[in-house]
């Protein structure tokens, strides 16, 4: 059977599906370069039978045709993050058993030499693409799609499995609470290897028949640009994005500033997502843009979980009630359902709720409890309405709508020669949300500035995973039992 994305996709046939700044797509263009890219990547083989493709490429028409053509082949698709360094780069490729690794000219230096050593095909999206199309193989919807990788409490990022069945159970969930249409025109401004920018923008953009611009990269004129350009009925985007956007509204003339006002206003929803969106951003936001943020709540496991209402009022630092086709439950630390007005773990049982944990059987049976997952996050409803308290875990990080490891950032810091011991927090942040933060034992001797350490820290870690701010002491807090007590840490940082 063919993918019912790919089925729907034939129906819009001659519309826009995707608008790049190199010019505009319609669905024909995506189906045939997909299938293209399909014949391409089976080579003779009737299918990939769910081998791993990874691939780094920007966003634009070439992702999205890429994305598809590995679901067209049988394959599993492996994101990559076009910041990362080698050694996270590397990490995914091995960890997911990799077997093709496909990248964009401009990444080729970083990719190809990790192909070469691990014996990989290779292959560069300017490569020539086959003129006549093979016979596709039939995909089962209970295949194996995607693999995105998320940092855990243990450390290493895990690599999350979802099947073609869960991806389409969280867009058409998003697709009923959102009234998407193929009438909608959203702007791209997210990561593609995150669940944000793949699911809630472009697959759901895609299964309406909605046009999609996507930008190469964010940069707030250049939103402006588009969003003041009026057409424009979507826009998701983390709290850090609309804190930028607002920093450059505030830099305009006070004419620009209305202009821009009112072509916001012209959009049917605007979304925050990926991090807590502080109440002052909010409530800026919305005398800029006559716009009260849909918060929502999901993660990569999941998909989307919990959403504020289209049409109904919206409450400040609240996600809503449970989206469409999906169930939501809080219990304490016994398992026990909890009282309304009492803070529980957030526990949710949908057809979005990935697979597994790749290769990762004891990882995958403690996430669940009697068939609900985990998710390690803190909420409490208060009239009728989820309010996220945060993590239940000190080690998980959000920052800038990353969720990262303090545990992975401490592995990496404590192999710097200068580095005895070393304690890494979130620190709250009204921009970021969370900023990554290190209180640092140095070697007898050793000195070691911020500027140092980034320096040496962005070649082995990703951007947003490098700390902002260090402390150097004399000792890290603990309790009796020796354990740093990280809250004590946050409060040194909170303390300069």
């Amino acid at each position: 059977m063919n993918l019912p994305a790919i089925e729907r996709a034939k129906i819009y046939d001659q519309q826009i599906a995707i608008a790049t700044t190199a010019g505009v797509f319609t669905y024909r263009d995506l189906l045939h370069a997909s299938s293209q890219i399909a014949t391409h990547l089976l080579e003779n083989n009737a299918d990939l039978q769910e081998r791993r493709v990874a691939f780094t490429i920007p966003s634009g028409f070439e992702y999205a045709a890429t994305l598809w053509g590995i679901w067209r082949a049988g394959g599993i698709a492996v994101p990559l993050c076009t910041v990362h360094p080698r050694p996270e780069l590397e990490y995914v490729i091995t960890n997911a058993g990799v077997s093709i690794v496909i990248a964009h000219p401009d990444f080729e230096d970083s990719l190809r030499p990790i192909a070469q050593a691990h014996n990989l095909r290779f292959i560069l999206t300017s490569e020539p693409l086959p003129d006549s199309i093979a016979l596709l193989p039939p995909i089962e919807l209970t295949r194996r799609a995607l693999i995105l990788y998320t940092s855990g409490t243990t450390g290493k990022p895990k690599g999350v499995v979802t099947t073609h069945q869960n991806i389409q159970a969280q867009v058409t969930s998003l697709i009923d609470a959102w009234e998407w249409t193929a009438r909608d025109r959203i702007l791209h401004v997210l990561p593609l290897h995150h669940i944000h920018g793949i699911v809630n923008v472009l697959a759901c953009a895609l299964w309406a028949g909605a046009e999609c611009q996507m930008l190469a990269k964010f940069d707030a004129e250049t939103v402006w640009n588009r969003i003041s350009e009026g057409h424009l009925t979507l826009f998701m985007a983390v709290p850090t994005i609309y804190v930028k956007l607002i920093n450059a509204w505030e830099h305009a003339d006070r004419e620009r500033q209305q202009q821009l006002s009112d072509s916001c206003a012209k959009m049917r929803l605007m979304v925050s997502g990926s991090a807590a969106l502080p109440v002052t951003v909010l409530e800026k936001w919305q005398t800029i843009s006559n716009h009260f943020l849909l918060e929502r709540y999901g993660m990569t496991e999941i998909g989307m979980a919990i959403s504020n209402s289209l049409h109904g009022q919206r409450t400040a630092g609240s996600v809503g009630t449970p989206l469409p086709q999906v169930e939501v439950r809080l219990v304490d630390e016994n398992g026990e359902l909890v009282p309304p007005g009492t803070p529980g773990e957030i526990q949710v049982k949908s057809q979005g709720v990935f697979l597994e944990y790749w290769q990762n059987p004891a990882a995958t049976a403690k996430a669940f409890q009697s068939g609900w997952f985990c998710t390690g996050d803190l909420a409490v409803v208060e009239d009728g309405n989820y309010r996220i308290l945060g993590r239940m875990s000190v080690d998980i990080i959000k920052t800038g709508g990353y969720k990262v490891s303090a545990l992975e950032i401490e592995e990496v810091l404590r192999s710097h020669p200068a580095i005895q011991e070393c304690a890494v927090v979130g620190v709250v942040d009204p921009e970021w949300g969370e900023r990554v933060c290190t209180a640092l034992v140095l070697e007898p001797q050793c000195q070691l500035t911020l500027a140092t350490l980034r320096s040496w820290a962005k070649e082995r870690l990703a951007v947003y995973k490098v700390p902002t701010q260090i402390l150097v002491v004399a000792e890290l807090p603990r309790n009796v039992m020796g354990k740093v007590t990280k809250p004590a840490v946050v409060e040194l940082f909170r303390s300069i």
